[in-house]
């Protein structure tokens, strides 16, 4: 789980030291940064960490495998749909290969707006400005509960054509943006903004197989001051209400398009259950 592009955390404890990054504090950027084997965070992230492995063994194959199905979204939407822009919200700590080196690994000229709110993204942020020479990159420091000002962004608006299409990746953000506020509406605020034939591109984590375990976890997130709210199928579903679902639909990640998993990559679906992804998945497309 990330919180990468989420409003600010508080929780009800004492205030962690006061420094740039809150590194008193956990913060799931950094924890998911921990699950993916990164060297990115700090004790208090791998302490919550450790709690959440205890209740859910299987949250670093869950972690890696939704990366490795981020990968091959935007291989599918880069090689077969034809997208050469993509906003990527909630990008959390750069770990190669990241958006933009997928993207433009297909296809050069392919242009990538990073946004995330996270001041440790920040500082990293130089990883994900260097395009390849046809492309173009950015990074907004920017946060989820205020679309408007990410699409206002100049930042974003010299780089992607909006009246073109976009594919907006929101890639295991969700979960922590609770009901009261308003993802839904956040969602269709972003996706009304984009062309028709633009994508959204969309994981989730869910208690549909594991209800005990991802349960638990999510309490460990809200005891660090970290919001979060676990949706069923049908909840996640919601999100692409008025969009058109890819084959093979919404499915768990790791059975998502497995023919375009590279043979390279050191995590792919390899032999993985439902209940330790735990993870909705999939990619829809505006009429």
């Amino acid at each position: 789980m990330t919180a990468q592009g989420v409003a600010s955390q508080t929780g009800s404890g004492p205030e962690p030291p006061n420094t740039p990054l809150n590194q008193g504090r956990p913060h799931s950027a950094r924890m998911y940064d921990y699950f993916l084997g990164g060297k990115d965070n700090y004790v208090a992230d791998r302490e919550a960490a450790a709690k959440v492995l205890t209740l859910w063994p299987g949250v670093m194959i869950a972690a890696r495998t939704n990366r490795a199905w981020m990968h091959r979204a935007i291989r599918f939407l880069a090689a077969e749909r034809g997208i050469r822009q993509f906003l990527d919200i909630g990008t959390g700590i750069p770990t190669r290969p990241n958006l933009h080196e997928v993207a433009q690994g297909i296809a050069p000229d392919a242009r990538v707006v990073y946004v995330d709110n996270d001041p440790i993204v920040l500082a990293h942020a130089q990883a994900l400005l260097k395009s390849s020479p046809e492309g173009r990159t950015a990074y907004v420091h920017g946060d989820i509960t205020e679309p408007g000002n990410i699409l206002a962004s100049p930042d974003l608006t010299e780089v992607l054509d909006l009246s073109r299409p976009v594919a907006l990746s929101l890639v295991s953000l969700l979960h922590f943006v609770p009901d009261e506020w308003g993802p839904y509406e956040i969602v269709q605020q972003l996706v009304d903004a984009l062309a028709p034939g633009s994508f959204l591109v969309l994981s989730h984590i869910t208690p549909d197989f594991d209800p005990e375990a991802t349960q638990k976890t999510v309490q460990v997130y809200r005891s660090g001051g970290i919001p979060g709210k676990i949706r069923t199928r049908d909840e996640v579903e919601r999100f692409f209400t008025g969009l058109e679902l890819a084959e093979p639909g919404l499915e768990v990640p790791h059975r998502w398009r497995t023919d375009l998993a590279e043979r390279d990559s050191p995590v792919e679906t390899g032999d993985v259950t439902d209940e330790e992804v735990s993870f909705w998945a999939g990619v829809a497309q505006k009429p």
